[in-house]
């Protein structure tokens, strides 16, 4: 059964107002498709009976967090579009290297990163790529708000359908051990990562500065002065030189014109203006 007209504009203001993102008319389907799973998880009869309970119950219970989570919640595979990994391979890491060889540190930060597959992705391109890092203190920190999310991705587990997506078979059998639940991510790949919870549009807990940063499809999400929130806080916590990735259909033009633009290949790559005082920006 479809969404009713005022089902949809309370479930829209339940994520405008727990987590910024903007449901206009025309994504019921969206809607319907994330948030119907979890009407049966929860025993209801159908998506508009879960709402409905959710309309008579004050506060913000179990079932809204829930909700919310299940609206934030972004596809994720292994490599996703790949150009990202081959410019942080071919120029963005061997920069950092030379320019840390005394600190021998390199911290980057994947944002919304769902249950992992961006994280660990990274992680295995630096094994792999760029072994003398053993030697290296380096951090891959992940944050999203889901929590359900989060669980899956700390526990570095994914079934076939999931390693089938991206993964390359030589990684696969290389960084992964076979389990009963699928594929599970070896220790050391897992040393390398840390996944936090998060809202992005909250105050920020505290966060080291990053050489890198990816926001890969999230700012599309919300609307445009949380995005200039949103990329005022990332300038507080990248490096002077380091580097940021967003998705293909975002930019940072017309919404904070504190970055500039480099071209590699098909990626884009933002970096803060060297006009831009440094600070620790944070979404207030």
């Amino acid at each position: 059964m479809s969404l009713s007209p005022s089902q949809f504009d309370y479930v829209s203001t339940l994520a405008k107002s727990r987590a910024a993102i903007v449901l206009q008319t025309g994504k019921e389907y969206l809607v319907e498709s994330r948030l119907s799973p979890l009407a049966r998880e929860k025993g209801f009869d159908s998506l508009g009976a879960m709402i409905d309970s959710m309309t008579s119950t004050r506060g913000y219970g179990d079932i809204h967090k829930s909700v919310v989570e299940a609206l934030t919640t972004n596809e994720t595979l292994f490599f996703r579009d790949l150009h990202p990994f081959e410019a942080m391979e071919k120029k963005l890491i061997p920069e950092i290297m030379a320019r840390r060889a005394t600190e021998r540190r390199i911290d980057i930060w994947s944002g919304a990163s769902s249950t992992g597959q961006e994280a660990y992705s990274i992680a295995m391109m630096l094994r792999e790529k760029f072994p003398e890092l053993r030697n290296w203190k380096v951090k891959i920190i992940g944050t999203d708000l889901c929590s359900k999310a989060l669980e899956k991705a700390n526990r570095g587990v994914y079934n076939q359908m999931e390693v089938n997506r991206g993964l390359p078979m030589p990684l696969l059998v290389k960084y992964f051990s076979k389990v009963d639940e699928g594929w599970e991510l070896k220790p050391e790949m897992k040393q390398m990562t840390e996944f936090r919870k998060m809202n992005l549009i909250e105050h920020w807990p505290n966060l080291p500065k990053f050489d890198i940063v990816l926001m890969r499809n999230v700012l599309i999400y919300f609307d445009i002065e949380t995005r200039r929130k949103i990329l005022a806080g990332i300038r507080g916590v990248l490096n002077r030189d380091g580097a940021m990735f967003l998705g293909a259909s975002e930019t940072t033009f017309n919404v904070d014109e504190n970055w500039i633009v480099e071209n590699h290949g098909r990626s884009h790559i933002y970096r803060i203006k060297p006009s831009v005082t440094p600070g620790r920006v944070l979404p207030s």
